[in-house]
């Protein structure tokens, strides 16, 4: 009998996820709200929306969110964005309750500077692992080399993930490091926020570097206050992750910062964007928690400054290079 992956969510993520299952012979379908999207991937099987760039193998369908609580799927990958998640978790909690569920959303709530996986857990009893690492969605949809990690409490598990999802153009790791891969992959998005900034700005090279490396600091800090491994962190879903969405161009969150930078407002560059900058977000949260819990983030706290308080992108960068200097530490 024929495997059924249910994708939660029809952004470009979620989108090449299901791509990804269905070239290893899955039978995926795509629970989306926007009937655009349902439509297209029905008709001529192109995510219009969010991935036009890809056709999608012919095991992909798609249905609207609405129908999930009569799907009869037991493997769902979930891909709503951070704070939608736990309404969503509560919406659907019959249909997903006891299921197998794959984490690949990134990012933190607000309200409680909760992980992804706490969100989830504490709205639906199932067995969950998460995905985290350097992927980006048309990167990976249009088969190019990708490397990625899953953690679970259970190898068994992680094993059958990595076993659904690898190809050969998609490599996956295991771990049992689910608080790490969920902190690297949702901090590594303001650390983003902060590279392009400084990239908008000019300050080139040397600039984008150090914050890269702080980064890494502040994010491996951060994990390890919520109980991460920190081996984790010189990983894919640390230093991998955080170096592709530094870096690369199709980066959303490395993009705001470039806006930011130009002195465009945090509203009018999120109601221009299609797809959600979770950085953004993030940022707030991880500012939140890291100031409940004592945890030291220059860089993420300016970037929070700078979209929250609408602080100065020139300042910030003043006040973090005129902080008290001290001995480098890797965390």
């Amino acid at each position: 009998m024929q495997e059924k992956v249910a994708v939660i969510g029809g952004g470009s993520f979620g989108t090449a996820l299901g791509a990804l299952a269905a070239s290893n012979g899955m039978e995926v379908e795509i629970f989306a709200r926007e009937g655009e999207v349902i439509d297209a991937v029905n008709k001529s099987h192109i995510n219009s929306v969010f991935l036009p760039e890809v056709t999608l193998p012919e095991n992909v369908s798609a249905r609207h969110m609405d129908e999930l609580a009569s799907s009869g799927h037991d493997n769902f990958i979930w891909t709503i964005p951070s704070q939608f998640t736990r309404n969503c978790a509560k919406q659907f909690a019959e249909a997903i309750s006891g299921k197998c569920i794959l984490i690949a959303s990134k990012g933190i709530e607000i309200a409680t500077g909760k992980l992804l996986l706490n969100v989830m857990t504490e709205e639906v009893t199932a067995k969950y692992s998460v995905l985290s690492g350097p992927s980006f969605a048309k990167e990976l949809a249009m088969k190019k080399p990708t490397t990625v990690s899953v953690a679970s409490y259970s190898l068994k598990l992680a094993s059958w993930w990595q076993a659904a999802l690898s190809t050969e153009f998609f490599r996956v790791y295991t771990s049992d490091d689910m608080i790490g891969l969920e902190v690297g992959g949702a901090v590594k998005n303001v650390i983003a926020i902060a590279t392009g900034i400084s990239d908008g700005m000019g300050l080139d090279n040397n600039a984008r570097a150090g914050i890269i490396t702080r980064g890494l600091a502040e994010i491996t800090r951060f994990g390890l206050a919520y109980g991460a491994k920190r081996e984790t962190f010189v990983g894919l879903s640390g230093l991998g992750d955080l170096v592709l969405t530094c870096t690369g161009e199709l980066s959303r969150n490395h993009r705001v910062g470039g806006e930011l930078a130009k002195g465009k407002d945090i509203d009018d560059i999120i109601s221009n964007m299609k797809m959600v900058a979770e950085g953004v977000p993030t940022a707030k949260a991880v500012y939140l928690a890291a100031s409940e819990r004592g945890v030291e983030m220059p860089i993420c706290t300016e970037v929070y400054k700078i979209i929250y308080e609408r602080k100065s992108p020139a300042d910030s960068v003043r006040d973090l290079m005129l902080r008290p200097l001290k001995v480098e530490t890797p965390y």
